[in-house]
């Protein structure tokens, strides 16, 4: 697998999710975590995301799941070099994900290492067993419709962003969330913004 997941935007490292993809990189940009803020607000963070990837020598487009399902998405991801997969709302990006059947096809394109994932905040969190705990930061009563409580299962573990980060407005609502892992035994990555964990193959670190 070739995952560059960060607590917080890019992170203090952006050369290490730039080192995993090819030169000039084609990157699908997933931004479904903000399907609820208004439309305008949201056109707004999507030029954000692909004016700091852009910076970055890569070349992104958006990817909204709402108009892009079943075959077109199967057509669409494989022809990407990576996806970068924006924060938010964890459990409205979840229910995104399922609708279009990206749940099911993201995690055989990491594993074969087909594409590089890649994404901050929920955009990491979505990767885990489970999002159960991300209730106490992100409203699960967002999602029109079904609410699902199972991660894509990428990694064996949570991940918690935005761990002592005073400039963060959720740090401490993250707070609960990793004390709630501990006293459940949940395995999990606390994560403080700037920081983001590289795994390439076998070799995997914080940075």
């Amino acid at each position: 697998m070739k995952l560059y997941l960060s607590s917080f935007r890019l992170g203090d490292h952006p050369e290490r999710l730039v080192a995993l993809l090819p030169p000039a990189a084609r990157v699908a940009v997933i931004c479904n975590s903000i399907d609820t803020e208004d439309s305008a607000v949201r056109r707004e963070k999507v030029t954000d995301e692909i004016t700091w990837l852009t910076e970055l020598g890569l070349n992104p487009h958006e990817l909204d799941l709402r108009s892009c399902t079943g075959g077109a998405l199967k057509a669409q991801l494989p022809e990407c070099d990576g996806v970068w997969v924006r924060g938010g709302n964890a459990f409205v990006l979840r229910a995104a994900l399922a609708v279009s059947g990206a749940d099911k096809l993201l995690p055989e394109l990491i594993r074969s290492e087909e594409i590089v994932y890649a994404g901050y905040s929920a955009g990491a969190c979505v990767l885990a067993p489970s999002l159960r705990g991300l209730e106490l930061c992100d409203d699960p009563k967002a999602v029109d419709g079904e609410v699902s409580w199972e991660g894509l299962g990428v990694l064996d573990h949570a991940i918690v962003p935005h761990l002592d980060s005073p400039g963060h407005p959720e740090t401490d609502l993250v707070a609960e969330v990793a004390d709630l892992y501990d006293r459940t035994g949940v395995r999990y990555l606390g994560m403080r913004d700037g920081q983001a964990l590289v795994i390439d193959g076998d070799h995997r670190e914080l940075v």
